[in-house]
């Protein structure tokens, strides 16, 4: 490299002005910006097309990556379908058809409902576990699980508190006997 402005140092080489040139597509860099990759240079529109793109927006990450489910996102990107917050560094899980939930929105969105009050069976605030009682087919929170008749909250725990369910009902044994006697006062034997 001969002669004054004939040359140009990059990459600590020194190169002719003309063959300071761009890898991909071949354009002069002298005086413009560039990108260095494995002692290679860039201009700038050859950079960013070699850069991942966001499973999201489909842009290309010019600053730090996000990875999950074996995919590249920018941070900001990476939300929940449901309410849109953020969830770099939050815990997430994914629907039957890989949408992104924040955990609070899977469970109301896919959680069992209470045959009784209608609502979510979901862990509380702060809690990842809940527990759900089904009886008969059907799921109730521990709060809604009682008696029809009586309203006594039913349970497995001690002597008289399960449920003793009657046609599709159910009931305590109180008030399960109480029917069946019902019941047995009702039918006759005339034929």
């Amino acid at each position: 490299v001969v002669g004054d402005g004939a040359g140009v140092v990059a990459l600590d080489r020194v190169f002719h002005v003309g063959c300071f040139v761009c890898s991909t597509c071949r354009a002069q860099l002298r005086g413009q910006h560039f990108y260095a990759v494995e002692r290679r240079a860039y201009c700038e529109g050859c950079y960013v097309a070699t850069l991942e793109k966001c499973a999201t927006c489909s842009q290309p990450i010019l600053d730090r990556i996000l990875r999950a489910m074996g995919k590249a996102y920018h941070p900001g990107c990476f939300t929940c379908v449901v309410c849109h917050r953020g969830l770099d560094g939050i815990p997430f899980t994914v629907d039957a058809t890989s949408q992104i939930h924040c955990i609070e929105d899977f469970h109301r969105k896919f959680a069992p409902r209470c045959s009784v009050c209608g609502g979510a069976i979901m862990p509380e605030p702060g809690q990842e576990e809940t527990v759900r009682i089904v009886a008969l087919d059907r799921s109730f929170h521990i709060g809604c699980y009682k008696c029809e008749e009586c309203g006594l909250l039913l349970s497995s725990e001690g002597e008289c508190q399960g449920c003793y369910p009657l046609d599709g009902h159910i009931l305590c044994k109180a008030c399960s006997a109480w029917r069946i006697q019902e019941l047995s006062a009702t039918v006759t034997t005339d034929c």
